[in-house]
């Protein structure tokens, strides 16, 4: 079995990483705003953190905490994202984007019930 070429056919098949980068960074940026601002309501209205990690940022440093394990998370792929060939970089917008949107919608749904 061999794998010659198969890199560079991959490479060739995904779209240039420039402007799909870019507007995922751009996700990132709105998710991350979405999360923290959502779980600040939910706070608000007596709801808990899910997340044990940003329970203890939370507790311990309030708004600040939650906004430095973003900027962590963050931190580390903006770390990561140069050992990546360019084709494969918008996996790490991706990687925080998603579970960011899918934290706020969850967080959405949890506010509009106790309303």
């Amino acid at each position: 079995m061999s794998f010659d070429g198969v890199e560079e056919r991959v490479a060739a098949r995904i779209p240039a990483g420039d402007g799909l980068e870019r507007v995922l960074w751009g996700v990132v940026a709105l998710s991350l705003i979405g999360d923290v601002v959502t779980t600040v309501v939910g706070l608000h209205f007596g709801l808990a953190e899910a997340n044990p990690i940003a329970r203890g940022a939370v507790d311990g440093w309030g708004v600040v905490g939650l906004f430095a394990l973003k900027a962590g998370a963050v931190g580390i792929g903006l770390c990561c994202r140069p050992l990546l060939e360019p084709a494969y970089r918008p996996i790490v917008p991706a990687g925080l984007a998603i579970p960011w949107t899918v934290a706020t919608v969850a967080n959405v749904y949890t506010i509009s019930t106790v309303l």
